[in-house]
Order: C-alpha cells, then structure tokens, then sequence
C-alpha cells in the first residue's frame, strides 16, 4: 500500500497520466489478477486484468503462458513511462481509493509523521494513568 501512496507523488518516476488515474480509483477500482497461478497482484480494474481473470476463470484454467502477453513486465513498463493505464497490468492496493493529491516525497513522509503523531496523542490521552511516550 505504501509502493502505491509513493507512485502518486511528483518524483515517481512514471508518467502523469499514471498519476491521475490513481487519483481517480477508488477503492473497488482494483481487482486481483494471476491468482489461479499463486503470484496474485492487485491492480488497477482495465480491459487487460479483466481479461487476465477472464482467462484464469475459463475451463480447464490456465497456465502462465496463456497469460504471458498481457502481464510481461515489459509491458508494464512501457505503460508506466507512455501513461497508457489500460494497457497493463498496473499494481495498486485499495488504498488508492484513500489518495486525494500528488504531494512531493518529503510532503507525504512529513503528513505521515503529523498523522502518526496526533495518533499517538489520542491513545496517550486515553491512557492518561500512563507514563507519557517522549516524541520521537
């Protein structure tokens, strides 16, 4: 869930467009692929997860090689650097449905630190008999 938070920042590496449609997903916007074969991946709903899960739920099931032309990392790549979402298998966890900005590296770590200590701060006041955790 992290790797996902990461690829929507300004410096991930990957193009806008990729960006973007993460900010769209919502949460029930990925679906698990490769399943049938034991490596599944959570990625973003398309045309080619639904047809990667269309050909694992075919009788008689199948192997990787009927699978082979749709989930090549060669392919993903290429959608990563040319933006087009529906042309890959695009790894994403649900958390992309909690993605609201595109915020830099140093932006989301210092929001997650604030996060985690208001956090703290709230179970620390509902504990207040005990000793008090000094900031980290």
């Amino acid at each position: 869930n992290m790797g996902t938070r990461f690829l929507a920042t300004a410096e991930a590496p990957i193009h806008d467009e990729i960006k973007q449609a993460l900010l769209r997903a919502g949460e029930t916007d990925t679906q698990l692929v490769m399943r049938s074969l034991r490596n599944t991946v959570r990625a973003l709903r398309n045309p080619i997860t639904q047809e990667v899960v269309a050909l694992e739920q075919r009788e008689g099931g199948c192997q990787f090689e009927d699978l082979r032309h749709l989930v090549t990392g060669a392919r993903g790549k290429a959608a990563l650097e040319t933006g087009r979402f529906d042309d890959a298998v695009i790894a994403a966890g649900q958390c992309v449905g909690l993605i609201d900005d595109i915020p830099t590296c140093q932006e989301l770590i210092e929001r997650m630190v604030q996060e985690c200590r208001a956090v703290f701060e709230r179970g620390r006041a509902l504990f207040p008999e005990t000793e008090a955790i000094e900031a980290v």
